[in-house]
């Protein structure tokens, strides 16, 4: 796995360990942007151009700090469209699906391994 700069992270979104996410969605759009960097559809730098145009002329503290994400994922659907890694109507495909057919998240992201005895 490549190393990834996560200094341009504000400090209320990573700790020592590296980035820290509110919800599921966060940590999934995080995990996208890395994959897709590292299977070399883009570099962390032409990212970074993305994120940092989204993030100018968004909000990101708008809502107590989490419209970042929403800004990230606005930046990486930009990317995905630009490099034509999907075509729109896939994506609009996708979405249409996915909001008739919602799926429960419960899970929430720890740090801490769980142990079962």
């Amino acid at each position: 796995m490549s190393q990834i700069d996560t200094a341009m992270l504000p400090a209320r979104y990573k700790d020592i360990e590296g980035p820290v996410f509110r919800e599921p969605w966060e940590a999934q759009a995080f995990a996208m942007t890395l994959k897709l960097h590292e299977e070399g559809h883009f570099t962390w730098v032409e990212w970074a151009d993305y994120l940092s145009h989204e993030v100018s002329h968004g909000s990101p503290d708008a809502d107590g700090g989490s419209d970042y994400y929403r800004l990230w994922v606005q930046a990486l659907e930009r990317l995905i469209a630009d490099k034509q890694l999907l075509v729109s109507a896939d994506v609009n495909s996708r979405t249409d699906y996915l909001v008739a057919n919602p799926v429960p998240h419960v899970h929430i992201a720890q740090r801490e391994p769980i142990f079962i005895a």
